[in-house]
């Protein structure tokens, strides 16, 4: 278990001006987690013009601040029962006597005396972006519905159904970290952008977040990946529970778990970093997820592959699990993410749906040429799949499925229907899980991609990846 450092702050906070929220951004800066002593009416006295449990509400709704209390007692007497490593004061009490210092110091911990940094952004407006989720700009596909006589009622009644499956997700699991800075201006030494950060907010991605959208559409969810030993392990466990994920995380100590860094300013992503480990796992962790995969494989209506290719889906691994899906008759879909890396979504051959870029495509085809119902027509060749649902972007989607003939096959298009996207991220994710989902609950190939159309829809209108819910997609037919 790693060490988390406790930080420490007291005071009246009658009313929280920008004073105290650098105070605070500057506290938590110094640790793991901000712990702020509320000073009750009795003890504040008339310094206190604002009722106790209001000052304490207002701190509580800090972004940096993990607890809050009111403190009741001596400061001494708190300090000895929770014993925070450092503790912040104002630059202002630097040359007065403190009687924390006594405290502190029997045990070892820290005072530090600052007033904070003055910044020109608010956090609470930078963390609004990731908070936001917008809806209205989501046009509604009311043609090809009516091309598909899929009608409101029926959307309503398959997305209803996803309560009763039962889901397992294998693939890289990925931890997405948003980093806001403030721009300082150019570097007079070379031509650099030099920025400062503000603000950092991480998620679940990856193969994570495609747990999670299913989890928190309805179902039932397993989820089994590879993770390092690490703090973004710990963050990701704890974030997949709170989202009703069934988490299987085997820790392989040779690897860190997956972690992307997007640096941002003013709402533009200025720079990706990502820290990552590209080998296949190893023979024996490999056997150990087909273990605990084959024993769930006779409960489970959906199989999903969500391979980032950095090594959790080696290819014997893969065959094997699809084999012993189509042995228990599981629905089985895939998505292979070649952005900054090189995937192959033709090795997850036999499954039933396949979502690829027309890039990635093009890239398992080797077809630079041909146009796109011919790729999609070679590609479903390659893998015997059912269904393709080509992501173009902001061309929308072509869909490339059986029709009532078993040798015939249809194509039809869905255009981008967020016209005003905020982050695109994730789309993919959403798009995958709604659309397996709905055929694993036997919708039509039209119906599935139009949901998940909708649900990438609603996933580019926020920042950063947040499981979506069943209402939103909903509201994308309103």
């Amino acid at each position: 278990m790693i060490k988390k450092t406790t930080v420490f702050v007291s005071g009246q906070f009658n009313v929280l001006h920008p004073g105290h929220l650098r105070l605070f951004r500057f506290a938590k800066e110094q640790g793991d987690r901000l712990i702020v002593g509320v000073t009750s009416d009795k003890i504040a006295g008339v310094a206190a013009y604002i009722p106790e449990e209001l000052r304490l509400d207002g701190v509580k709704s800090n972004v940096y601040v993990d607890e809050a209390f009111i403190i009741n007692e001596n400061i001494r007497k708190i300090i000895a029962k929770i014993k925070p490593d450092i503790i912040v004061k104002g630059k202002e009490y630097e040359r007065e006597k403190n009687p924390e210092m006594d405290a502190i110091s029997e045990y070892g911990g820290k005072l530090i005396f600052s007033s904070g940094e003055v910044l020109f952004s608010s956090v609470d407006l930078i963390r609004r972006e990731f908070q936001n989720q917008e809806t209205k700009y989501i046009s509604k596909p009311y043609a090809y519905m009516e091309r598909h006589e899929i009608s409101g009622q029926k959307v309503i009644d398959i997305i209803s159904n996803f309560s009763h499956l039962k889901v397992a997700v294998i693939g890289d699991l990925i931890i997405d970290e948003y980093i806001t800075c403030q721009s300082l201006g150019m570097s007079q030494e070379d031509p650099s952008i030099v920025v400062t950060p503000i603000d950092s907010i991480k998620f679940v991605g990856g193969a994570g977040i495609v747990a999670a959208h299913a989890a928190s559409m309805g179902a039932n969810v397993d989820f089994f990946s590879i993770a390092g030993n690490d703090e973004e392990f710990e963050f990701a466990g704890k974030k997949l529970k709170e989202f009703g994920v069934n988490a299987h995380l085997l820790v392989d100590q040779s690897r860190p778990t997956t972690i992307k860094k997007r640096y941002r300013s003013k709402g533009k992503t200025l720079l990706r970093v990502s820290r990552l480990h590209e080998a296949a796992i190893s023979l024996e962790y490999q056997a150990q997820l087909f273990i605990k995969l084959s024993k769930l494989m006779p409960s489970i209506d959906l199989l999903v592959f969500s391979d980032f290719n950095y090594g959790c889906l080696p290819q014997p691994l893969v065959d094997k699990l699809i084999l012993k899906a189509k042995e228990s008759k599981v629905y089985i879909a895939a998505d292979s993410q070649s952005s900054s890396q090189v995937g192959n979504i033709a090795r997850f051959k036999g499954v039933d749906l396949i979502t690829p870029t027309e890039y990635e495509a093009r890239i398992s085809t080797r077809n630079r040429e041909d146009g796109l119902v011919v790729l999609a027509e070679q590609l479903r060749n390659e893998v015997q799949c059912n269904t393709v649902i080509l992501k173009m972007g902001e061309e929308g989607l072509l869909i490339y499925t059986k029709t009532d003939g078993e040798d015939s096959w249809t194509t039809d298009r869905i255009e981008a229907l967020n016209n005003m996207p905020k982050d695109t991220a994730g789309a993919g994710d959403s798009l995958l899980i709604s659309a397996a989902m709905a055929l694993a609950c036997r919708a039509t190939s039209w119906e599935a991609a139009c949901i998940g159309a909708v649900a990438a829809a609603v996933q580019v209108g926020q920042v950063g990846n947040s499981p979506i819910l069943p209402k939103q997609v909903l509201e994308g037919f309103e």
